[in-house]
């Protein structure tokens, strides 16, 4: 109880703020309908009726609350208007940009490591890359994914490969320089010890730095994880996706529907923090497997 108390302070803190910025932000809403009706309305009426607007400019905590509690548990899982039906959708293309991203940043790492080369030119070029607005080069990537028609070739829709690879690229940078840092992260004595041993480079590498980056390694898969996330969302908005939280975020925010937008938000909020759990999990295991004690 003592350590989640500064959560719940914190947390108690930010409903607080977001109630009166609330107020604040749809007060002019009720203003404007008591001044066509000729009335000054008091500051009580004012705050209740910023608390149950249909389209306020931002809702208050508890109707995002219902929103987001009538989208994942008043409708069946099978509804397009199902808040868990939209997110899987988006965790099936975060899986995937997941794990390509992850493939790709642990292959480019170990040529890095291994490489003076791949260092010099691939390293600089990786950095480069994230400086690039992933909004305006997803579009990019769905045209180009689209006119190639990968995928056609793999048996997928292409908004599957487009919203994967807009994924994988935000998810394998995180991996790429937590890989890199973890495989040089054995310092020059434990190196020195496995040439006494007489070591190949694979047992090396399988021995010493291979174990030594697992913290790295995890650590950055959570960064990854949620990386890919945003991006299969980012993802869906230029494919015309109807399907999934960002197509839902898109189509509540076309249509002035602001309660399921917030909720689909949220919504995807809650998606990132599974995620980052799981991978939590598979660290945990790992570390019993490898005798790492808590």
């Amino acid at each position: 109880m003592a350590r989640a108390l500064p959560l719940l302070v914190v947390l108690l803190a930010l409903v607080i703020l977001w109630y009166g910025a609330a107020v604040v932000m749809n007060a002019q809403w009720t203003l404007d309908q008591a001044a066509r009706a000729g009335r000054s309305p008091g500051w009580w009426e004012i705050v209740v009726d910023t608390m149950g607007q249909r389209r306020p400019l931002l809702p208050p905590p508890h109707q995002v609350a219902q929103a987001l509690w009538e989208g994942v548990a008043g409708q069946p899982v099978t509804s397009k208007r199902s808040l868990v039906y939209h997110a899987l959708v988006t965790v099936e293309a975060t899986a995937w940009g997941f794990l390509l991203g992850t493939l790709v940043g642990v292959g480019l790492a170990v040529g890095i490591v291994y490489s003076r080369l791949l260092d010099l030119t691939v390293m600089p070029w990786a950095v480069i890359s994230q400086t690039i607005p992933i909004v305006a080069l997803a579009p990019m990537i769905v045209v180009v994914s689209n006119r190639i028609g990968i995928g056609d070739m793999l048996g997928v829709e292409n908004r599957l490969v487009s919203k994967t690879v807009i994924a994988a690229y935000l998810a394998f940078f995180p991996v790429l320089v937590g890989m890199v840092k973890g495989l040089r992260s054995p310092d020059a004595i434990q190196t020195d010890l496995m040439a006494t041993y007489s070591a190949t480079g694979w047992q090396s590498f399988w021995k010493l730095r291979l174990p030594a980056s697992a913290p790295y390694f995890f650590a950055s898969l959570k960064v990854a994880v949620a990386a890919a996330l945003v991006g299969a969302i980012v993802g869906e908005l230029p494919t015309g996706a109807v399907d999934g939280l960002g197509a839902r975020m898109l189509v509540a925010s076309q249509f002035g529907q602001p309660l399921l937008m917030w909720a689909a938000l949220f919504a995807a909020a809650g998606v990132a923090g599974a995620l980052i759990l799981l991978v939590g999990a598979v660290e945990r295991l790992a570390g019993r497997r490898m005798g790492v004690r808590a």
